[in-house]
């Protein structure tokens, strides 16, 4: 069941993503938006059920691993899309046309900051079935969907578009009517969230059978399952030659994950945060460790390159197992 949901995931993604850039070129949407709400919360559906069914089953520390965790194996997908994916004689981050990724990415930050702050909260700060660290980041979230569009159009790197117009491999989005689009995009969206109910409860199964811990397997194994969605949309939008919509996916989709620890906490009637662990804040950290280094990637737009890959995102990789290395020592 594991297997056939990580497949059905794999499946969506490429639609959704397809689906999205429609959208976006329907409405006349910039990348930098469309990838932060309908590509970031669509690609975050696994996640959704899975916080949804730990909060039926009392598996929290599986749901915080999950989110926290997954910000940081998410952004390692970057890694995947800068090399093999991309292909290209510069680094995925120098591509982008403007400093909006780095806005979603210092965002990002600021909400992992809030998650850590609603955890060294008290378990009892809790009214009306939600707390102030959850509220602060919803509304963190929200106001930064509002800068996007705000700045979405700035043209502050000229010289970054026509670099682009050099290297692009842009392919044209086939035309098909808006309405089988929505249509599309409902069913892939549809069949991520089953595949997520569908993790949600083999996982609890996996890791107690296995003795793995809740916070452990949601960190590693169900992150980097949950994370298909972000590999398949990835690969298309750079294919595509929409750097902007590869990237967003990626670092605006991690700013929402964190928004559903509120809705963990609808659900239980108990707030997420104050039970985060050791590990949880490790991995928080270092979330926003990976995410600060391609900010400055992105605004330095280095054309140096390693491995076939851009300084920023080997530095990010080497990072991530270090790091990922270091969680089995912290209690």
């Amino acid at each position: 069941m594991f297997v056939v949901a990580g497949a059905l995931i794999w499946w969506a993604g490429g639609i959704l993503a397809a689906s999205t850039d429609a959208i976006d070129a329907h409405f006349g949407w910039g990348e930098g938006l469309g990838g932060a709400i309908f590509l970031a919360i669509a690609t975050n559906l696994p996640e959704v059920a899975i916080i949804a069914g730990a909060a039926y089953t009392h598996s929290l520390g599986l749901a915080v691993g999950n989110i926290l965790g997954g910000i940081a194996i998410q952004t390692v997908v970057l890694v995947l899309l800068d090399g093999p994916g991309l292909r290209s004689r510069v680094p995925l981050s120098s591509l982008v046309s403007s400093l909006t990724i780095a806005l979603e990415g210092l965002v990002l930050i600021g909400i992992l900051m809030l998650c850590v702050l609603g955890a060294l909260s008290p378990p009892s700060l809790i009214y009306a079935r939600t707390t102030p660290a959850e509220l602060a980041i919803l509304v963190a979230w929200i106001g930064s969907l509002f800068m996007i569009r705000h700045h979405e159009d700035d043209q502050g790197w000229q010289s970054a578009r026509e670099e682009i117009a050099e290297v692009s491999t842009l392919v044209a989005p086939k035309r098909r009517p808006i309405s089988q689009v929505f249509v599309l995009f409902a069913i892939a969206a549809l069949a991520t969230l089953v595949a997520g109910v569908i993790l949600a409860l083999s996982s609890d199964v996996i890791a107690t059978r296995f003795h793995v811990q809740g916070v452990i397997f949601g960190a590693t194994i169900l992150a980097a399952v949950t994370a298909l969605p972000e590999v398949t949309t990835g690969l298309y939008a750079v294919k595509a030659g929409r750097y902007e919509l590869a990237m967003s996916d990626i670092i605006a989709g991690n700013a929402f994950l964190p928004v559903l620890f509120l809705l963990g906490t609808l659900l239980s009637n108990k707030p997420l945060l104050p039970d985060a662990q050791g590990p949880d804040l490790y991995l928080a950290a270092l979330g926003a460790l990976l995410t600060a280094v391609y900010c400055i990637g992105v605004i330095l737009r280095s054309k140096r390159m390693l491995l076939g890959a851009g300084l920023d995102s080997l530095l990010v990789l080497v990072l991530y197992v270090v790091g990922i290395a270091g969680l089995f020592f912290v209690r």
